[in-house]
């Protein structure tokens, strides 16, 4: 199972970029994929994840990004998206994506819960 996340960069705040996580070896439909940050100095942080689709494929949110950060989902491309509008300082950070072999009913908020991880992608806002 392989991992690759895309679509870091530097961009002043309020702009956006997405991130993209390109899977091999697992159908992302059928897993939750998450995404994660660390920032220089910090554990890495629950950003967002997106839940198979036989437990609704319904997308959850850190209350930090809510209502700027989507999750998405291309089954035909086998891909999870990250659209990360009105990106703030506080944004910065390294970006992985992880996948979770097991099926919990529990948030799967936490790294732990996720078994597969690609390369992290960096974010950083700077003006």
């Amino acid at each position: 199972v392989q991992l690759q996340a895309f679509g870091g960069g530097s961009v002043p705040p309020g702009e956006s970029l997405r991130l993209s996580c390109t899977v091999s070896g697992r159908t992302v439909s059928r897993h939750t994929v998450g995404w994660f940050r660390q920032a220089p100095g910090r554990e890495r942080e629950f950003v967002s994840n997106i839940r198979r689709s036989a437990y609704g494929g319904s997308g959850n949110y850190a209350d930090s990004v809510k209502g700027r950060f989507t999750i998405s989902r291309d089954t035909a491309k086998n891909t999870v998206y990250l659209q990360m509008n009105s990106l703030k300082f506080e944004d910065t950070a390294v970006y992985y994506c992880g996948l979770a072999e097991r099926h919990l009913a529990a948030p799967m908020t936490r790294t732990v819960d996720f078994d597969y991880w690609g390369p992290g992608t960096l974010v950083t806002v700077s003006s």
